[in-house]
């Protein structure tokens, strides 16, 4: 759920909220019938039926206005998962609710606990409605804002109106967010830093640095902030055609952490006479990543919007926080159900593609096994058939009442995990999301 959402000019925001408290809770259940597969490893999406995945969140969203601009957020969550394959064998993973290292057992810990303090640069005002980590009142037209703590970095960057929260929209986490964009976070996808925002009328500049974990995709993080990081930056510009609104965003990341590099994973397993397959842990020195995106989503109805993602990043070291893709691009429609009498009913379609670097193909082609995907090394006379991974995903989300909605999901996958040689591999799913 963001916390860096777009003002909404609002006549009965109330201007003098002082606390919030919200509830959320959200179950997903999937299900993949088996598919063809020439082979399958240790990190493969299994090829037999999975009858059952399913993912439970619930989180409480409690905010506090400490002063004029001073805002405080605390967010303690539940969460428990069982997911497809265990998280493998995908780059665009099919839950975006189900975390890495998740367990079939309720988990209970501190999603966030942030400040975000506003300062004014004019005397011009705006209203923001009341949501999940955000108080309802008045905000400065043009202003600084800062935001430190504990949080996700996804909370403020790479926001998109149509594709960007797994409990409403899209399920598939290469629709969530920018598939390349391996931005800081532990397992459950949250970490310690900061952000500052410098909004002036119809733009916004906005830049953070943020803690990594210890290892790759870790719980544990790595409190060296100034020796390891994940800085990003971001251009947002908020517009309108035909009188309809949208967004254009442009980002830039770099990642420093110790990780390993594809080619020397391979140059070491060949000058070690080519036993076993390449093994990026045993690579990993401190090393840098970067990465872009653009980003885009504009309304083209009342009821009616597109979305737009691509990005990429350099591709030369293993994923270290987010999911492996290195090349991604992605977009789609929501369509609310007016047209049907069903207002609060939403209709999305989305479709991605997701690529590689050369140098992780070649490691995927002589056995090597990343965090998520890797068949491993083919059986005699088979080799490794790279293709790009292609995602369909569509849902419908119906309202069942003010606070509640279900949704309808399918999701067809062509080449999972990159691999020509397997699937493809359908996976239906359903969720109940309920807020308050």
């Amino acid at each position: 759920m963001a916390i860096g959402s777009p003002v909404v000019s609002r006549a009965d925001a109330d201007p003098s909220q002082s606390s919030d408290l919200r509830l959320q809770s959200t179950y997903v259940w999937q299900r993949k019938p088996a598919f063809a597969a020439d082979y399958s490893g240790d990190n493969s999406l299994l090829a037999s039926r999975e009858p059952r995945s399913y993912s439970l969140t619930a989180t409480a969203f409690v905010g506090l206005r400490l002063a004029p601009g001073s805002e405080v957020y605390f967010d303690p969550e539940m969460a428990l998962s069982q997911p497809l394959s265990d998280l493998h064998g995908l780059g665009g993973m099919t839950n975006g609710e189900a975390e890495k290292g998740g367990s079939a057992n309720p988990t209970f810990y501190r999603a966030r606990l942030f400040l975000r303090q506003t300062w004014g640069l004019d005397g011009d005002s705006e209203t923001v409605d009341s949501a999940p980590n955000q108080l309802a009142g008045a905000v400065p037209r043009n202003r600084l804002v800062l935001t430190a703590g504990n949080l996700a970095v996804a909370d403020i960057f790479d926001n998109n109106a149509y594709a960007h929260d797994a409990r409403t929209q899209f399920l598939n986490g290469a629709l969530m967010a920018q598939g390349a964009y391996d931005y800081a976070a532990d397992t459950r996808g949250y970490t310690w830093g900061a952000a500052l925002e410098y909004y002036l009328d119809h733009w916004t500049l906005r830049a953070g640095r943020f803690e990594q974990p210890i290892e790759s995709n870790g719980f544990s993080l790595d409190r060296r902030i100034l020796h390891h990081y994940g800085d990003q930056a971001e251009l947002e510009h908020c517009h309108e055609i035909a009188g309809r609104a949208g967004s254009l965003r442009l980002l830039l990341f770099h990642d420093r952490a110790i990780m390993g590099g594809f080619l020397d994973a391979v140059a070491a397993w060949r000058d070690a006479g080519m036993n076993g397959v390449p093994d990026v842990g045993a690579v990993r020195h401190e090393r840098n990543k970067y990465g872009w995106g653009v980003n885009i989503d504009q309304a083209v109805t009342d009821d009616l919007g597109a979305f737009l993602r691509a990005g990429a990043n350099d591709g030369r070291s293993e994923t270290y926080a987010f999911t492996e893709v290195e090349r991604s691009l992605s977009g789609g429609l929501s369509l609310k159900g007016s047209r049907w009498g069903r207002p609060g009913d939403t209709v999305g379609i989305g479709a991605v593609v997701n690529g590689l670097s050369s140098a992780h193909r070649e490691y995927l082609a002589d056995g090597g096994l990343g965090a998520f995907i890797g068949d491993g090394a083919p059986p005699a006379g088979m080799r490794f058939r790279y293709a790009t991974e292609q995602i369909i995903e569509t849902y419908y989300s119906a309202a069942l009442a003010r606070h509640v909605a279900i949704s309808a999901d399918y999701q067809h996958i062509r080449n999972p995990a990159y691999n020509a040689g397997r699937g493809p591999a359908s996976v239906y799913g359903a969720r109940l999301h309920v807020e308050y």
